[in-house]
């Protein structure tokens, strides 16, 4: 284990290498979402341009765990940002004249090769927390609160400057001017980078990445349906339906809903994170043991079940309607973003407290291999409940997603 202040270093900049990935992710994520949606692509179509990105994040965080364990946490970062730059460069080949067909496919495939770079990273930084936190006064929470909590906001920003760019600079330029941004973060990283994080062990199993703990297991069945539950309107449903609402029709007003979308998604994400990096505090984590934040994580999971339950109803009887509507959608979804991310952080941290020192890279891509999973159902339901039957529906998905995590969360047991 490294001292205090190595520990501490090596935590900084794992965390500023993250910050600068989470900010070209969001960023792509929009830049994507928005530019084909101007393009005309269907509800349907959209939700096909991120499966890839999401089956990838799956194949990634099963394999990277063990990749990790065998090459060292640093190689699988580095690959993560690297991978990121290409994916973004290979972007700028996209051409206008290609058919919807060819479109789709190519960026499909770039968004697998992002996926494949955003859970490296991922996978990486989370691992580096449990091996660097202080081992007592609440530690480990809070540090994983920090790390996750900072890099959602920073995704929010990222979403932000992706509509921004869209709207000032176009397609190509957003997506060439990121990647050379984050290549030179990742030089910056690399050359700074101090010692502290593991540098892989020969003798490590791949059949290892498959947890032999129950509690593993149950969380990550419940990840599974918590971020199906926020992907299922938060990808396609939500974007659309404020595009519809907020635009009319002419460029200058599809560029001023651009700036809207981008600006609820950004605050959205902002919020989530604030709250993430708050919750030790807010639940006064350093004064209670495991067992009571398992408690805490299955009553946070019965509450943040109400809120999908009441807007989809709200959707239902609306029958579309514009006005009060959307903004109930916009208190009720900031509601659900502050709760979501209680749920989120319990979760985060309970990976972590489950997980062995020499087993963690394992344990911990095996969870985010969940995590995927779930955004992968989200993002598929999302383009089918939103084309089959609008918005009430995404968040009707939603409510039974939820229902379900919270059932697997009530199963924990303190180790």
């Amino acid at each position: 284990m490294t001292s205090r202040p190595e520990g501490l270093s090596a935590y900084i900049a794992v965390t500023a290498a993250y910050w600068a990935f989470m900010l070209t992710d969001g960023a792509l994520r929009m830049l994507v979402l928005l530019h084909f949606h101007e393009l005309g692509f269907s509800p349907i179509q959209l939700a096909y341009l991120f499966m890839l990105y999401e089956v990838a994040g799956m194949a990634t965080n099963l394999s990277a765990g063990w990749i990790a364990a065998r090459f060292g946490l640093t190689s699988t970062l580095y690959a993560g940002l690297g991978l990121q730059v290409a994916a973004l460069l290979a972007l700028a080949a996209l051409d206008p004249a290609w058919s919807v067909a060819a479109s789709v496919a190519f960026v499909m495939t770039v968004q697998g090769a992002s996926g494949v770079a955003k859970d490296l990273a991922k996978m990486s930084s989370k691992s580096a927390v449990k091996l660097l936190a202080p081992k007592v006064g609440g530690g480990l929470f809070r540090w994983t609160a920090a790390l996750t909590g900072s890099k959602n906001a920073v995704k929010g920003l990222g979403f932000l400057l992706g509509t921004a760019l869209l709207a000032t600079t176009g397609f190509l330029g957003a997506v060439l001017g990121m990647a050379a941004v984050l290549a030179a973060i990742l030089i910056a990283v690399i050359l700074a980078m101090p010692p502290g994080l593991p540098r892989g062990k020969k003798g490590a199993k791949f059949t290892e990445v498959f947890s032999r703990s129950s509690n593993v297991n149950i969380l990550s069945l419940a990840r599974v349906f918590l971020f199906g539950a926020r992907d299922v309107w938060f990808v396609v449903g939500i974007p659309i339906y404020f595009s519809g609402v907020l635009s009319d029709g002419t460029p200058a007003g599809d560029r001023a809903a651009f700036f809207l979308i981008g600006g609820f998604m950004a605050g959205w994400i902002i919020l989530y994170g604030a709250v993430q990096a708050s919750a030790p505090k807010l639940l006064g984590a350093s004064r209670k043991s495991e067992a009571d934040l398992i408690r805490t994580a299955r009553t946070a999971a019965l509450a943040l079940f109400v809120i999908p339950s009441l807007l989809a109803l709200a959707a239902y009887l609306s029958g579309g309607a514009a006005g009060w509507l959307t903004a109930t959608l916009v208190i009720g979804l900031l509601a659900f973003g502050a709760l979501f991310a209680v749920n989120s952080s319990l979760h985060s941290y309970l990976i972590l407290a489950f997980s062995k020192d020499e087993q963690v890279t394992m344990d911990v891509g095996f969870y985010y291999m969940a995590n995927a999973g779930g955004r992968l159902i989200g993002t598929v339901l999302s383009g089918a409940t939103y084309q089959i039957g609008g918005l009430w529906l995404c968040l009707a998905s939603a409510a039974v997603m939820v229902g379900i995590s919270a059932l697997a969360v009530g199963r924990l047991k303190p180790v």
